[in-house]
């Protein structure tokens, strides 16, 4: 009884020093992250209740939401975060589909090629685009070159078109990455399996493949809707000037109007706005996964 009670005694001494460690070694991170990320994002928060006029209030709340400017903006960032996501959810599963599973030439090196455009920055993209599409891009000379018209039809890259056509060249290969590390774990057997017995390639696709995509899709979804919610090169190379973001709206606050509660209050807003729509996103995907895993296990029951 004695001997129990001490191992239990002990057990539990071990227990606390763990956590005790546990806690030592969580400090430094935590202490760097309240200094570098906290701490600035606090003094942010703070400017947005003091007006210019002095004092603490909501003041610059109520007169940024009255704004129609910030409600244009709110709905135009929250549209082409989801058009976006949406888009490169589409092409980069179709992509990675045909880089993993299509045999070609230099597949290996395309799917390598993915991790170096990962690297580059948002404004060559949208410099490229130009550069075809647009006013004097090539595009639109050879249009006028063979038919002789003043301009070329192709006048979309200043528009919010040409921002959702920017942000899906950009954020697909952030999609497409981890879809294709998941697609490298699939069992090629099932595959040939499936399709002996009979199966199209679309249904390969929805009742094998995408099932072991899911958690990809969701980790690169997520990822790319909470970029797109804050991306700002890209709106501003694109020389969109009916398009105003949230971040565009920062921007045109603190720097062309000296309004820094106000540009304050559109950050703490843009925050709160990638924070939701972040964790509506993967409480859908959790769900999502969760009943394709359910299906999955009746179906295997039953056969």
């Amino acid at each position: 009884m004695a001997s129990a009670t001490l191992a239990t005694a002990t057990g539990a001494a071990l227990k606390s020093r763990r956590r005790m460690g546990g806690w030592v070694w969580a400090l430094p991170p935590v202490a760097v992250l309240a200094v570098v990320f906290l701490y600035p994002l606090s003094l942010v928060v703070q400017q947005s209740f003091r007006p210019d006029t002095g004092g603490t209030s909501l003041t610059p709340y109520a007169d940024v939401f009255a704004s129609a400017a910030f409600r244009e903006a709110l709905g135009t960032t929250v549209w082409l975060a989801v058009g976006s996501t949406a888009g490169c959810l589409v092409l980069g599963f179709v992509l990675a589909l045909i880089i993993a599973f299509v045999p070609f030439p230099g597949g290996r090196a395309v799917a390598k090629s993915i991790d170096v455009f990962l690297s580059f920055p948002s404004f060559l993209i949208t410099l490229a685009l130009l550069f075809v599409y647009g006013q004097v891009g090539m595009a639109n000379g050879l249009w006028t070159a063979v038919t002789g018209a003043p301009a070329g039809p192709f006048q979309f890259l200043t528009t919010p078109w040409g921002v959702l056509l920017a942000e899906i060249t950009y954020f697909t290969p952030f999609v497409m990455r981890p879809l294709l590390a998941a697609f490298s774990g699939v069992d090629t057997a099932q595959l040939e399996v499936a399709s002996s017995l009979g199966a199209r390639p679309a249904r390969i696709v929805r009742q094998v493949i995408l099932p072991e995509a899911l958690p990809a899709l969701a980790a690169g979804g997520s990822l790319v809707l909470v970029m797109c919610l804050n991306e700002f090169g890209i709106v501003l190379f694109t020389g969109a000037k009916g398009v105003t973001t949230l971040p565009m709206l920062v921007y045109s606050k603190a720097i062309l109007e000296s309004d820094y509660p106000g540009a304050c209050v559109v950050a703490v807003v843009n925050v709160l706005v990638s924070v939701g729509l972040y964790g509506l996103y993967r409480m859908v995907s959790h769900r999502v996964g969760t009943n394709r895993g359910t299906q999955g296990v009746t179906s295997r029951a039953g056969a």
